[in-house]
């Protein structure tokens, strides 16, 4: 019997709000105490954000949650959260998910999505640059504090901002064609394979984060200096490589260079 066909949709009602609720506990193993709470997500749907569902059958397998925000008195999108059940990863379902979301947000007037990512997530920095198309220019320093979910191997949580201008020729482009603008690589920031093996043994925790600290150093220098994440590339072994240049599009709500928590 074939698995059923996963449909992509906003989420409605206290139920499937619950169910997204209940997947933070699984994807990433967090405590009560660090849950987004169910009023969240109601919220969320009622001012303007976004709670986009994937389901196969009744089941919710995949969840984007998005509140709005405001920088320089221009609208935009904070994509909060993006989970997928894990039978479901490596399946492109992720970039399906934000696919919607753009489509959702375009609809809506919105022309910009942003959201933070762990720079040591190899996979995940993949999808956001080469998969989507975004950009990033920006670093948190420990956004959240020390956490507890073991994926993040209690390192502080730094955290790239990804910007997805979606009506940008770059994502456009990239959208049409599969293609993304031509960059001279300046700059390469580089994060070893074996970086979540590192960060999940109290052993060798030490190394991942001295890999964490060395790229932070860079990744603030960089952007200081006008840079911006335009590429990334990942190796056979799986090693990963953020590369650097300038963009040249002139999009931006005149605060690009700063970095925000």
């Amino acid at each position: 019997m074939s698995a059923p066909a996963v449909e992509i949709r906003n989420c409605h009602g206290l139920e499937e709000f619950r169910a997204c609720l209940e997947m933070q506990k699984q994807v990433w193993g967090f405590t009560d105490a660090e849950l987004v709470p169910l009023r969240m997500f109601v919220v969320a749907a009622k001012v303007g954000g976004q709670v986009i569902g994937a389901f196969a059958g009744q089941e919710l397998v995949g969840f984007a949650l998005a509140v709005p925000g405001a920088r320089a008195g221009h609208p935009y999108l904070h994509s909060h959260m993006l989970a997928v059940r894990e039978r479901h990863r490596n399946s492109g379902l992720g970039r399906k998910i934000k696919l919607f979301q753009r489509d959702d947000a375009l609809a809506r007037g919105y022309e910009l999505i942003e959201w933070t990512f762990d720079p040591l997530e190899i996979k995940n920095a993949y999808l956001n640059i080469e998969r989507l198309a975004a950009i990033t220019r920006r670093y948190n320093l420990n956004q959240y504090g020390i956490t507890s979910s073991p994926l993040q191997g209690f390192l502080p949580t730094d955290r790239l901002v990804a910007e997805w201008w979606l009506k940008s020729k770059r994502v456009e482009s990239f959208l049409r064609t599969g293609q993304k603008p031509e960059f001279e690589a300046v700059r390469r920031i580089s994060v070893p394979a074996q970086i979540y093996e590192w960060k999940a043994a109290e052993a060798t925790r030490a190394r991942a984060a001295e890999v964490q600290a060395q790229n932070r150093e860079q990744f603030l220098k960089a952007f200081g200096e006008g840079l911006a994440v335009l590429g990334y590339e990942r190796d056979a072994e799986g090693n990963g490589t953020f590369l650097l240049g300038r963009w040249e599009e002139k999009l931006g709500y005149g605060e690009s260079g700063e970095r925000h928590g």
